[in-house]
């Protein structure tokens, strides 16, 4: 998050056009993660293979939805309101991060609603592609 709030902050105060182009791309993967989850199957899918701690920590740092994640946030959300004030962005980032982490773990335990999200999964399906709809267009409000 540190990375991806340097990274905006520069951007933003050399290429001040490129926020728009960022938001897009931002807001069309929103919708296509959307479209894919409203989409997809109610049927879980058992995988038995196992990856290393070291593995799924290694896949943290190149997944390209935490450098959406967080060059989103910080673009639509932080950076207009916060632009040079370093001792908040970094606690945003940190912040950010924190959340993250939070969401990781609620990923890890989720094998305990698997039966509970498969039993309404159409209904999961339809609310989660929802919230990411409108968050898609909340970047833009």
């Amino acid at each position: 998050m540190l990375v991806c709030t340097f990274f905006c902050v520069t951007l933003s105060a050399v290429i001040p056009k490129i926020k728009l182009p960022m938001l897009l791309i931002g807001t069309l993967y929103m919708l296509w993660l959307a479209w894919k989850t409203f989409n997809s199957s109610s049927e879980i899918q058992e995988d038995h293979s196992r990856s290393g701690f070291l593995s799924g920590l290694l896949l943290q740092f190149i997944n390209p939805k935490i450098f959406i994640y967080g060059i989103v946030s910080m673009e639509a959300y932080i950076l207009p309101y916060y632009q040079g004030k370093w001792a908040e962005l970094i606690t945003f980032a940190l912040l950010l991060a924190f959340i993250g982490f939070v969401f990781t773990l609620c990923w890890v335990f989720g094998s305990a609603f698997k039966l509970l999200f498969s039993k309404y999964a159409k209904v999961t399906n339809a609310v989660m592609a929802l919230l990411l709809v409108y968050c898609a267009a909340s970047l833009f409000i």
